[in-house]
């Protein structure tokens, strides 16, 4: 099994970075792979709402030269998937935010590629804004019908300077924990296979509140 892990800060080494690190250290204890693939150095413009991945179902994005699509590919392979991301301005910042919008609309568009892998989050934070963007974060993993495993608190971080997180002794456990129930989640969904029936996907219902 594998975990699929990206990185939304801009610094490649940052506390975002340690706080995966802190996550990932328990999945492949138990066995699991982790690949952290860093997104937040990259140039990725946002999502340009054309509908071009639903009508084209070829499990692409339709604006090319960008990491898009070889993450999505990646994602697809992987069992889960992990989010990371700083804190900018209570938010994701904008690059995480355009590379999450069009990275879960092509594979919402194109038969929803991740429902039923195991996803998570985790905010690296200096002092507020934690909450506002794990929710931010979530909201990707809920609408694409993963499933979520849970810590001891929120999954908050807390530094300035990069690794400065090695200090927070609770953020720490808070990271050790979710990733010990994130590879419980994983091999018991592993484990049910072929003994416990999947529900059956339903087709998306769209209203329009327009009066």
């Amino acid at each position: 099994m594998k975990v699929l892990a990206f990185n939304g800060s801009p610094k490649a080494n940052g506390n975002t970075f340690h706080a995966l690190q802190l996550v990932g250290k328990e999945l492949e204890t138990a066995g699991i792979e982790f690949e952290i693939v860093h997104v937040g150095n990259q140039i990725i413009r946002g999502c340009l709402a054309c509908g071009g991945c639903g009508r084209n179902q070829n499990e692409q994005c339709v604006i090319p030269n960008d990491i898009i699509n070889e993450c999505l590919q990646k994602a697809k392979e992987a069992d889960g998937i992990l989010l990371g991301s700083p804190v900018h301005y209570s938010g994701v910042p904008g690059t995480m935010k355009s590379f999450l919008d069009r990275l879960f609309y092509v594979s919402t568009s194109n038969g929803n590629l991740f429902r039923h892998k195991v996803g998570a989050a985790i905010v690296a934070d200096r002092r507020e804004g934690g909450i506002s963007t794990l929710n931010e974060l979530n909201h990707f993993l809920t609408y694409s019908e993963m499933m979520i495993p849970t810590s001891n608190y929120w999954n908050i971080i807390y530094g300035t300077t990069p690794g400065e997180v090695e200090q927070d002794e609770e953020g720490k456990q808070i990271m050790r924990v979710l990733g010990k129930n994130m590879a419980y989640l994983l091999k018991v969904m592993d484990a049910a296979k072929g003994i416990v029936t999947a529900p059956e996907k339903e087709d998306k219902v769209y209203t329009h509140f327009v009066r």
